[in-house]
């Protein structure tokens, strides 16, 4: 409809209330029906006059709004069930999921409540193709699809991001156990090498989206949580907004004194977001976050340990009083600029800092580091042969400096009890390391039912190796610099009805190797080391049926990856990186969400997750050891999760979540497999009246439900030394209790 334009008129944006982004197509209606509009491409409207006026949009609660300033800020809650209607941030075209062709998964604010606030570990647990290890709450490893299985203690292979910001270092570690969940609003998961904006990591993206605050309204909160084995933990946020800037501070404090011995953990993490409108064009946001940490470590236990006295600490952890202790810090400014109704730019300038004392029994590491870096690219929204074309071109370029020092640890030559004494400089090592990514992804619309997608990656990866030991012989001083890789993406959706659709991709990835394992047990480079590289080949389909009641998301993919990394024993305290061979991944997953019960007064939910895992050794020879077409170690082949939910009008909710997972190969021979096990956890609670400006919210939570004996975490090809058994396992928490208190007032 065209308008007679005068000075009166309105103008506003339309926005997600959740994730804050805009909201195109939002159809606009005055209450007596006699003007109608919708939002453009960037969520904007123009009204004649002020007035009351229907906002409305599928997937979204109508809202009427009496309109009475020039400028208007209108926020619609996404309907939770219309999970079709779900805005993926990590895809530059703010794509809804159901335009995606590729695996992702999305936790939204209300998954990540009704687990408990402690642990990310049952979280992550719920998505089909993610498995997380966790044998404390500083030591995690987490697998997408079985990549990063042979890590031995933290997360390699997969890329990660909070708020576009890489929580990802030099060399491929990424770290999410710092990021506390109560800032989180949403974290999504690609699965797969799938994402050319993102690196084509071989195991996928963890994209973790901090809560952002309605503009206008200012809070704050409180909440304070006790538990089993000594938890306590205290959050305190506070937002303060208005109609054009928006701050969020969150502060929290958890001591914990764990189950196991020598497991006592007390953290520090300070969280700041904030988001500006500068003009009618830009928009800058920062990120700042703080953790202070000091984790004893209690390791790994052998199976007669493991079964007789789980409780227990490694004896040699034990005895050292191990421990992990750091400062760790990330900083990120993002600005957003619309050159004009079609173009964007979006850049990313982030730094980080860690500072690092690690007391093990064999030595003390101190290291340092510190990283910056850039990202930006331009979006570009046009048409071809006049059908609409979205592209984006961008780089991101990191480079970060680590130092670090081992040195003896003479705890066992001082008095039981004493501090622990630092001993002679062992190594005193410098790293460089720069990655550089290229990057190039597409979206065209070819039809109502279909379009396609078209992206590239191209990455340079090197690093440079100082070593500072005075006279040391061999000196491991040197650089390598990976060849460039390439890595090409193709995918295709075809919807089928307003409401389901289906989807191929092709996609090339690539893991580089550490520094670590670019090195030689005589000092020199292993210039013939290469990284992991594989292509996935992957169809899916996902919608909702029986009126948005159910949902539905199933995927099959078959990834190969060739040049192995694997770490090779050369003598009985010496290893070296080798590409040892291939692997074959393939893949079923699926998950189905369904709204059984839906009424006035009460909601009753369920949840299940599926994952079959084929994944093999196609040509695995380590040596003289021949692995070929044996399991791949680390990863279980089965694995369910399954929630049922009730939410009621006056407030009671509840919610229990069982979990399966099956047996893990422990040796690349096969020989040793852990025991399947099944957890089940329950929580239920009471929430005040949320449209009072005091809230509060009462919850009691119960883990591990049936007290069952399983492995939280397991180290892979475990070594045996002086005739002792190999360490594979890390016991899980019994059962343990918890119970939370949140206020929270709105101003």
């Amino acid at each position: 409809m065209l308008l007679n334009l005068t000075a009166q008129q309105i103008t506003g944006i339309v926005l997600d209330k959740d994730t804050k982004i805009e909201i195109r197509g939002a159809y606009i209606s005055s209450i007596n029906n006699s003007f109608s509009t919708k939002t453009d491409r960037n969520g904007q409207f123009t009204l004649p006059n002020a007035a009351v006026y229907f906002f409305s949009k599928e997937g979204y609660i109508t809202q009427r709004v009496n309109i009475t300033k020039k400028k208007s800020r209108i926020q619609l809650i996404a309907i939770s069930e219309s999970l079709n209607e779900i805005i993926i941030v990590s895809n530059n075209f703010k794509n809804k999921i159901q335009n995606i062709p590729t695996a992702i998964s999305v936790l939204t604010r209300k998954d990540i409540q009704r687990n408990n606030v402690i642990d990310m570990t049952p979280i992550l647990n719920t998505i089909a193709g993610v498995f997380m290890h966790s044998g404390t709450l500083s030591t995690n490893r987490i697998t997408i699809r079985g990549i990063g299985s042979r890590s031995p203690y933290n997360t390699s292979k997969i890329r990660a991001y909070y708020q576009d910001i890489p929580l990802t270092n030099g060399s491929g570690i990424s770290t999410i156990e710092d990021i506390d969940m109560t800032t989180l609003g949403k974290l999504e998961i690609l699965k797969g090498p799938s994402s050319s904006i993102y690196g084509a990591g071989l195991g996928g993206t963890l994209q973790l989206i901090p809560i952002k605050t309605e503009f206008n309204k200012s809070v704050i909160e409180s909440d304070y949580t006790v538990g089993s084995f000594g938890l306590q933990k205290y959050t305190l946020k506070t937002a303060v907004t208005n109609t054009k800037n928006s701050v969020n501070l969150t502060y929290t404090n958890l001591h914990l004194d764990g189950y196991r011995a020598n497991n006592k953990t007390d953290r520090e993490i300070i969280t700041i977001t904030t988001n500006h409108d500068i003009g009618s064009k830009d928009k800058i946001s920062f990120i700042g976050n703080l953790s202070r940490v000091k984790a004893f470590i209690p390791s790994s236990l052998n199976e007669d340990d493991y079964f007789e006295n789980p409780s227990a600490a490694a004896y040699t952890w034990a005895q050292s009083k191990g421990f992990e202790e750091y400062t760790k810090g990330l900083l990120g400014v993002s600005w957003q600029h619309e050159y004009n109704s079609n173009t964007t730019q979006k850049t990313s300038v982030f730094s980080s800092f860690l500072n690092s004392y690690e007391p093990r029994p064999f030595n003390i590491l101190k290291e340092e580091t510190n990283g910056i870096g850039i990202r930006t690219r331009l979006i570009q929204n046009t048409t071809l042969f006049k059908n609409e074309l979205n592209w984006t071109i961008g780089i991101e370029l990191f480079n970060d400096a680590n130092s670090y020092q081992t040195y003896k640890n003479l705890y066992n030559t001082v008095p039981s009890g004493s501090e622990l004494i630092q001993g002679e400089l062992l190594s005193n090592f410098k790293e460089r390391r720069t990655y550089f990514n290229l990057f190039f992804d597409s979206k065209y619309t070819f039809s109502k039912k279909i379009h396609y997608t078209l992206g590239l990656n191209l990455n340079k990866t090197s690093y440079h190796l100082k070593d500072n030991l005075i006279n040391n012989i061999p000196n491991f001083s040197g650089n390598y610099s990976f060849k460039t890789m390439i890595s090409p993406k193709i995918g295709v959706v075809y919807k089928n009805s307003l409401s389901t659709m289906l989807y191929g991709s092709i996609s090339h990835g690539f893991s580089p190797p550490t520094l670590e394992e670019t090195l030689l047990p005589d000092g020199l480079i292993n210039s013939t080391i290469e990284p992991e590289s594989g292509w996935n080949y992957e169809i899916g389909s996902r919608g909702q049926l029986f009126k948005n009641t159910v949902y539905f998301d199933i995927a099959i993919y078959r990834m190969d990856v060739k040049n192995l990394l694997v770490a090779r024993r050369t003598s009985n305290d010496e290893y070296m990186g080798v590409n040892a061979g291939k692997t074959q991944y393939n893949g079923l997953e699926f998950t189905l969400k369904n709204t059984f019960i839906k009424t006035k007064n009460i909601t009753l939910f369920g949840f299940h997750s599926f994952a079959y895992n084929d994944f093999k050794f196609k040509k695995f020879i380590d040596d003289s050891n021949d692995y070929s077409n044996n399991l791949l170690t680390g990863v279980p082949k089965l694995t369910y999760n399954a929630t049922i939910g009730l939410e009621s009008l006056n407030g009671f909710y509840t919610s229990v979540n069982y979990s399966f997972v099956g047996e893990i190969p422990l040796r690349d021979n096969n020989s040793v497999y852990s025991d399947e096990y099944q957890i089940i956890n329950t929580q239920f609670g009471y929430q005040s009246n949320t449209n009072n400006n005091f809230q509060y919210n009462f919850l009691v939570g119960i883990n591990n439900l049936t007290n069952s004996k399983y492995a939280s975490m397991l180290l892979i090809n475990a070594g045996s030394f002086g005739g002792n058994k190999p360490r594979y396992y890390y016991p899980g928490n019994p059962i343990n209790y918890y119970t939370s208190l949140k206020l929270k007032y709105l101003f």
